[in-house]
């Protein structure tokens, strides 16, 4: 066993593994993508990945385009979500992370831009929906959002069977204050009301579901997608129901999973 990880117990097809700290389940989490990237490019020739774009993600993305033996010219990237009316060059605009996490460095074959400043929000939503199902994907590199959120998917808009690919969404305030105190945004004001979002049926569609859920801001949400009831007043807990999700903890939001998982001693 890794000598920074505390824990691993599954959970029907889930497996939650628990490190000490974050840099190690960044680092954790970023191997295990490299490896179903390999073996995608292998078999099939191409990779098609959705990726996370925030802080709770930076450790694993970081570690994934550090791993040796991925051919990035054969990797299709999506990310998951943008504010309405918010421009690339935005400082919280999720492109520019995309950008400056993953495109610049390891420049993709293909990557697929959600345009949350197009004229036409439903017609934007139809065009990024119809490239994410025209092939497989391999790999969804989900966080937790603090109110269990998976991409924009807040409880009060998520959909478990969502016959839209990519839709149109208001944000809650527990979520816009979350981009607040993650520093996006200086107040609350600031935060945009809207987004577009990946739903949470594509997220799962993926072969493997890869989620990266450092912080103690996400123990709430880990313990209620992990050991709660599957419901979408906790988005998260669709994960659990995938053959091949492996869910990363630290030892911050693990803290208030139950004795039978995890006692953590930090």
């Amino acid at each position: 066993m890794n000598t920074e990880q505390l824990s691993e117990f599954h959970i029907g097809g889930a497996t939650v593994r628990i490190y000490r700290r974050g840099p190690g389940l960044g680092q954790a989490a970023g191997a295990a993508g490299a490896a179903v990237l390999r073996e995608a490019i292998a078999t099939r020739g191409v990779a098609r990945i959705i990726i996370g774009t925030g802080p709770s993600q930076d450790g694993t993305i970081a570690a994934l385009t550090r791993a040796p033996g991925i051919d990035w010219s054969r990797v299709e990237v999506f990310h998951m979500d943008e504010y309405v009316g918010m421009q690339p060059s935005h400082p919280a605009s999720f492109r520019r992370w995309l950008r400056e996490h993953v495109v610049d460095i390891v420049r993709p074959g293909i990557v697929h831009f959600l345009e949350g400043e197009a004229a036409d929000v439903d017609a934007e939503c139809g065009r990024y929906g119809a490239l994410l199902r025209a092939e497989p994907i391999d790999a969804s590199f989900i966080g937790f959002g603090e109110n269990g959120h998976i991409a924009f998917n807040d409880p009060a808009v998520a959909d478990f069977h969502d016959p839209a690919a990519v839709k149109p969404v208001t944000l809650d305030e527990r979520c816009r204050r979350q981009q607040v105190g993650e520093g996006h945004f200086p107040d609350l004001a600031s935060v945009p009301p809207a987004a577009l979002t990946v739903t949470c049926p594509i997220l799962v569609s993926a072969r493997y579901l890869l989620c990266s859920v450092p912080d103690r801001r996400k123990a709430e949400a880990a313990r209620d997608a992990i050991e709660g009831p599957l419901a979408t007043a906790c988005p998260a807990s669709l994960v659990m129901t995938h053959p091949r999700c492996a869910i990363f903890l630290d030892a911050e939001s693990a803290s208030l999973l139950g004795h039978r998982h995890f006692r953590p001693e930090v």
